[in-house]
């Protein structure tokens, strides 16, 4: 079974079923999402031509996993928005201003799950409230299951990866200059993406 819960399947095996997932009822817990190994990243196109990446080196999150029922899990991140990083100072303190997050005004970005399905498999799919510069729309995040273990020092752990898309303008973040040749200088469409590791609490 899925750490969200999984379509039985008939025609499976109980040593496939096995050997595909760990046992559902154990993974069904709280958990405390770990950013020392935990990546929240984004992608934005520059002058058309590349890609520029970044990540946010401070936030907190937490995750309810709810094995019998999928609809039932939720997911929580506070990410705070000084802490961007993109390889670049200039630019990052460009990010920082008022042409795009305002830190001083909005010191936050946060998500607040609002929906949960299993799509089948190890995949499955969250929507919830983001909020950027005081607006909230909604977002929606495929994920994929990454499996469970006991590290080292005993703390029970469950990873997944994910990935999204957005169209920065809807959060009020319009920022841009227009390319001699055409086109302009940053992409309206953003892709995140999410490799999270938790782990459950005691």
């Amino acid at each position: 079974m899925g750490i969200f819960g999984r379509k039985h399947d008939e025609s499976a095996t109980a040593t496939t079923a096995t050997a595909v997932s760990p046992d559902l009822a154990a993974l069904t817990g709280e958990y405390t999402i770990d950013p020392a190994h935990t990546t929240i990243g984004f992608v934005a196109r520059h002058a058309m031509v590349t890609n520029v990446k970044g990540s946010f080196q401070d936030f907190t999150g937490t995750l309810h996993l709810d094995g019998s029922d999928p609809s039932r899990s939720t997911a929580t991140i506070d990410v705070v928005m000084d802490s961007i990083e993109t390889g670049n100072a200039d630019r990052d303190g460009h990010l920082k201003s008022s042409d795009f997050f305002k830190t001083d005004e909005f010191p936050t970005m946060t998500f607040r799950t609002t929906e949960a399905e299993a799509l089948g498999g190890d995949d499955y799919r969250i929507t919830g409230d983001l909020t950027i510069l005081g607006t909230t729309k909604p977002l929606t995040i495929d994920l994929k299951f990454n499996g469970a273990a006991t590290d080292p020092f005993g703390n029970q752990r469950v990873g997944f990866e994910g990935k999204a898309e957005i169209l920065r303008s809807e959060w009020g973040l319009t920022w841009n200059a227009a390319l001699e040749t055409g086109g302009v200088l940053v992409s309206d469409k953003i892709k995140l993406n999410f490799d999270i590791s938790a782990i459950r609490k005691a």
